[in-house]
């Protein structure tokens, strides 16, 4: 009986996949759970459904010896713990274009609206000031926007500011085919020194973290706007404050923040609190009912598909094997430490209990070794016992 268990309000687009797919015991949770209560739902599931506040460390994972996928139905990972999931033979999968859009529109969005001191506008008005003067507001057309990090999202926000009119410029680490008339620029300075406007779009982790420090900060053009809808640790958030203190920057937006609250009634704690030229939105960059909805389907699908076929293409942490009709009378499912002999070992066993490989798909990742093996014969208790007993398995499941 395949269990699952979702946390944090998943769309209700997932439940329709699982219940489509045969699945129905579905368990579903509005929010995150305290660690005590997430150890006793984890008991007894095969998948498991999270967004960003739910964390997997390898504690609850060790306690969780049913489970065979998690599913982030977000874009971030690193809410689990990879390695202990990947060494538990446990594969996640994300939903890294499900949000592109709704990501992106609100980078334009935020980037229109700080060209036009709107943010400041708006406070004004509600404050009872009519002050319609055009001093420090401009057009985004004919604008210089320098994107940082040009993947899924970071391409979809240039292609939206070139329908705007605006010049594009993007810098990453890898090399990236532009889109329209985007171009490339080597150096981060340059494209900080060059730009009206900044967006951020860098995955987080040791290498990004405050990537916009002082001195970034310091680089960027007299006057520009810094949007970060990336990760909160990419921001150094005192420089950025002292350069909006200070007016080398006219504005900032952030969706994300290095400490966020971690309920609705928790308030935001920011030296950024009561800017008006900053935009301050509570991590909501995916968060319209278009991307949730797809996000829904998107993670669902892929962990529908592990079940039933054991595809692992798009996992983030585990061998990727792509989707093959299966051969044979049965399919195995075989997760191995990453040793030579391991495949001899694997077909010697089948081999001993009467099972005929008629196809077989293998990856190595790091440690591991995953392998699907279709087989003629009849796998019985005996054979799977047999197989998950042995000391080179990780982890062996029958489709």
């Amino acid at each position: 009986m395949t269990r699952i268990v979702l946390f944090e309000n998943i769309h209700p687009s997932a439940k329709e996949v699982f219940v489509a797919a045969g699945f129905n015991d579905v368990v579903t949770h509005a929010s995150a759970l305290s660690p005590d209560e997430l150890n006793d739902a984890l008991r007894g599931a095969s998948l498991v459904g999270i967004r960003s506040r739910t964390h997997l460390d390898a504690a609850l994972l060790a306690d969780a010896p049913d489970l065979r996928a998690v599913g982030c139905f977000c874009i971030g990972t690193n809410q689990v713990d990879l390695d202990a999931a990947m060494l538990r033979g446990v594969p996640v999968f994300n939903a890294p274009f499900s949000n592109t859009r709704s990501v992106a529109e609100l980078v334009l969005g935020e980037a229109i609206l700080l060209l036009r001191r709107i943010p400041e506008k708006n406070a004004r008005v509600h404050q009872g000031y009519w002050d319609k003067t055009a001093e420090g507001a401009f057009e985004a057309r004919g604008k210089t926007l320098g994107i940082i990090g040009y993947g899924n999202i970071g391409s979809q926000v240039g292609t939206l500011a070139e329908a705007a009119g605006m010049r594009v410029l993007f810098h990453d680490i890898e090399a990236k085919l532009p889109l329209g008339n985007v171009r490339a620029s080597a150096a981060l300075k340059r494209l900080l020194g060059q730009s009206d406007v900044v967006t951020l779009h860098v995955p987080g982790g040791k290498a990004t973290k405050n990537i916009m420090d002082a001195v970034t900060i310091a680089a960027m053009k007299p006057g520009a706007i810094l949007i970060n809808a990336s990760r909160g640790s990419v921001v150094d958030i005192d420089a950025l404050h002292a350069a909006l203190l200070s007016g080398h920057l006219s504005g900032a937006a952030l969706d994300v923040f290095p400490v966020e609250p971690k309920s609705v009634n928790e308030p935001l704690v920011s030296p950024l609190i009561g800017m008006q030229n900053v935009i301050l939105t509570p991590h909501i960059g995916g968060s319209t009912q278009e991307s949730q909805e797809n996000i829904g389907r998107e993670v669902a699908e892929k962990l529908v598909r592990y079940i039933l076929s054991g595809t692992t293409k798009g996992a983030v942490n585990f061998p990727e094997i792509p989707y093959q009709e299966v051969a044979g009378t049965g399919r195995i499912l075989h997760v191995h430490r990453n040793l030579p002999g391991a495949m001899g070992t694997l077909s010697n066993l089948m081999a001993e209990h009467g099972l005929n490989i008629v196809s077989q798909q293998l990856q190595t990742r790091g440690q591991i070794g995953y392998v699907i093996s279709d087989v003629e014969g009849n796998v019985n208790d005996t054979v799977m016992s047999a197989l998950r007993t042995h000391p080179i398995t990780v982890r062996c499941d029958l489709v």
